[in-house]
C-alpha cells in the first residue's frame, strides 16, 4: 500500500491540476511512472499491469471498487469505513482483503459517486441515495450518523437485463405462473410486488414492466433511477431531487406522481413507496390508470397490506375503514417474493385483493409455495414449487375487458 501511495504521488506530480487533462494523458502518465519503477524492482509484465489499473483507478476511477464492481459474481458490496470492507459473492458475505488508503479517500470516492447524480451528502446531510452510472443502487451513511467511518452500501446492477425466461431457468418462478401474470399485466391489473430486503422486488418489478404493451404510454417514478424497460417507446423516467442546504427546492416522489397525473400516463410505476406517497400512487390506480405497477417491503401479502395503512395515515387524518376502501379498490394483485435459507430468491405467494366488507379487505391466495419435505442430509437447501390453491381469479371485469376469456388462463397443477 505505501508503495502504491508513492507511486500515486509521482504519477500526480506530473499532472498539471490547473489544465484539463483526458484519461488518454493520465493513463499515459502512469505507464512511464509504472515503466520506470518496474525496471527498478525487477516486476514482471502481469504485476506491472496491475500496478498501472490500482494507480489509474486510485485517480480517475473508483479506487479499489473498480475491481469489485468488474466481479460479475459479486452482488453486493458494503463498506464500513476505510478498513473493513465486505462483499455478496453467490449468496455468501465474505471480507474482502483490501482497504481504502485513508478516510479522506473512501469520502472523496463517496463525492465522485454522488455528485455524478447531482446527489449531495455532508455531515449536515449525512444520508444519500444515489446510483452509478450502470444503474447499481448506492446508500451512504457519514459521520455523525456512521459512528465508524463512512458506510456505503452497493447493491450492484446486473450486467445483462434480468428476464422472465432467466427467473424460470433458475427455478423463481413457473412456467405457467409467469404465463397467468403476463395476462394480468396485459389486461391492466394493477400489481403491487412486496418482500423483504433483498428479496428481487425491484428485478420483478422490470420483468414485469417489459410484459407492458410497446404502444402504451408509461411514466416511471423512483427514488433513485433503476428500472431499465425496454418494451416502451414512449417511456418518461422520473426521479427524486434532494433539497438544497437551506431546505428548499426538493422534489419528492409524491410531487412526481401529483405532476405524472397531468403527463397522460397509460400505467405509472413507482419504484418503491415507503411513505405518505401511498396514498397519491393508490388514488393514481383508483382514477383511470390502470395497470400500474409498484413495491413495498413486508414480510407477507396481509403485513403489506398493514403497511399501506400506516402509509397512508402518514400523508392524510382519515378514517381506517375509507384508507382500506381506497387500497382495496386500488390495488389487485400482490406478488410476494422472498429469500430462503439456501439465499434462493422466489415467488412465494400471488394473492388477489377481492374487496372491502366494511371491516378487513377480502383476498384470495391464487398461488403459494409450498416447500418439500426437508431431507437430512441437505437442511440449507430449500425444495418446492409455487402451487396453484385451486381458486381462480374471482375479479374478471379486467379480463374481460382486454379481450380474454377465463378459459384463457390456465392455473396450472
Amino acid at each position: 500500500m505505501d508503495d502504491i501511495n508513492k507511486l500515486r504521488e509521482k504519477v500526480m506530480e506530473k499532472i498539471d491540476v490547473s489544465t484539463e487533462i483526458s484519461d488518454d494523458k493520465v493513463k499515459e502518465i502512469v505507464d512511464e511512472v509504472i515503466l520506470e519503477y518496474g525496471n527498478e524492482k525487477g516486476l514482471s509484465v502481469r504485476e506491472k499491469y496491475r500496478l498501472q489499473k490500482e494507480i489509474y483507478d486510485s485517480i480517475r476511477g473508483l479506487d479499489i471498487l473498480e475491481e469489485l464492481l468488474e466481479d460479475k459474481n459479486i452482488t453486493e458490496i458494503m463498506i464500513n469505513g476505510p478498513d473493513n470492507i465486505f462483499i455478496e459473492k453467490d449468496g455468501r458475505i465474505e471480507k474482502y482483503n483490501n482497504r481504502f488508503s485513508s478516510k479522506e479517500k473512501l469520502v472523496d470516492i463517496i463525492q465522485q459517486i454522488v455528485s455524478g447524480v447531482n446527489r449531495r451528502v455532508n455531515e449536515s446531510s449525512p444520508i444519500v441515495d444515489s446510483r452509478l452510472s450502470d444503474g447499481s443502487r448506492v446508500n451512504v451513511v457519514l459521520n455523525p450518523v456512521a459512528i465508524n467511518g463512512p458506510v456505503v452500501t452497493i447493491r450492484k446492477f446486473p450486467e445483462y437485463s434480468i428476464t422472465m425466461k432467466k427467473l424460470i431457468e433458475i427455478g423463481s418462478i413457473s412456467l405457467n405462473v409467469a404465463d397467468f401474470l403476463k395476462i394480468l399485466v396485459n389486461a391492466k391489473y394493477n400489481i403491487f410486488i412486496s418482500g423483504g430486503t433483498g428479496s428481487g422486488k425491484t428485478t420483478f418489478l422490470n420483468v414485469l414492466s417489459n410484459y407492458i404493451p410497446g404502444d402504451e404510454r408509461i411514466i416511471t417514478i423512483e427514488d433513485s433511477a433503476e428500472l431499465q424497460i425496454q418494451s416502451v417507446d414512449n417511456l418518461v423516467r422520473m426521479e427524486v431531487r434532494q433539497a438544497n442546504d437551506e431546505g428548499e427546492n426538493g422534489i419528492d416522489i409524491r410531487d412526481l406522481i401529483k405532476s405524472s397525473l397531468r403527463m397522460r400516463p397509460d400505467r405509472i410505476i413507482v419504484g418503491e413507496v415507503r411513505g405518505a406517497e401511498a396514498l397519491d400512487m393508490l388514488q393514481a390506480m383508483n382514477t383511470g390508470h390502470d395497470g400500474s405497477l409498484s413495491t413495498g417491503h413486508a414480510n407477507s401479502p396481509k403485513d403489506m397490506l398493514n403497511r399501506l395503512e400506516t402509509m397512508v395515515l402518514m400523508g392524510v387524518d382519515m378514517p381506517l375503514k375509507a384508507i382500506k376502501s381506497q387500497i382495496a379498490s386500488g390495488i389487485d394483485i400482490i406478488v410476494h417474493l422472498g429469500r430462503l435459507r439456501d439465499r434462493t430468491r422466489k415467488v412465494l405467494e400471488i394473492v388477489e385483493i377481492t374487496g372491502f366488507n366494511g371491516e378487513e379487505i377480502l383476498t384470495n391466495t391464487i398461488y403459494r409455495f409450498e416447500e418439500d419435505s426437508i431431507e437430512e442430509t441437505n437442511k440449507d437447501i430449500v425444495k418446492g414449487k409455487l402451487k396453484w390453491t385451486g381458486s381462480t381469479l374471482i375479479n374478471q371485469k379486467k379480463l374481460f375487458d382486454a379481450g380474454y376469456n377465463k378459459e384463457d388462463i390456465s392455473y396450472g397443477e
